[in-house]
C-alpha cells in the first residue's frame, strides 16, 4: 500500500510540472505604459534575443496584460521599449519556466529616451 501511495505522489508531481510547462512562461506588464518591444538576454551577457512582443496579436503589451514569451529559465536582463520612445534595461529578472514574471515602474532604473 505504501508503494502505491509513493507512486501516486510521484506521478502527481510529474503531472503538475508538465501542466506548468504547458502554460508557458509569461511576462506581465505592471508598468503604467504600454510595452512596444521586449528583448530578453541571459543576465550580464548583453545578448538580447528576438522581440517578444511579436508573440502578441497586436504587437504590444498593455498595462496589466500578460504575454507568452520564449526564454531560458534563470536570471535575465530585459530591454524594454515603451510606446513614446523610452527604452529601459531591467537587470536580474528571475525567469522560471511555466511561471509569470513581471516588471513595475519602480524596476525601471536605466532608461533613455
Amino acid at each position: 500500500m505504501q508503494r502505491i501511495l509513493i507512486a501516486a505522489l510521484a506521478t502527481g508531481a510529474m503531472l503538475s510540472a508538465a501542466i506548468a510547462a504547458d502554460k508557458g512562461t509569461k511576462f506581465w506588464n505592471l508598468t503604467s505604459t504600454t510595452v512596444a518591444k521586449l528583448y530578453i538576454s541571459p543576465a550580464g551577457k548583453d545578448a538580447f534575443g528576438p522581440d517578444q512582443c511579436a508573440n502578441d496579436k497586436d504587437g504590444e503589451v498593455d498595462h496589466d496584460e500578460r504575454l507568452k514569451v520564449t526564454a531560458e529559465p534563470g536570471k535575465s536582463d530585459l530591454k524594454v521599449a515603451f510606446v513614446g520612445g523610452k527604452v529601459c534595461i531591467v537587470k536580474g529578472v528571475d525567469i522560471i519556466a511555466g511561471k509569470v514574471f513581471s516588471i513595475e515602474d519602480k524596476d525601471l532604473t536605466a532608461c533613455t529616451k
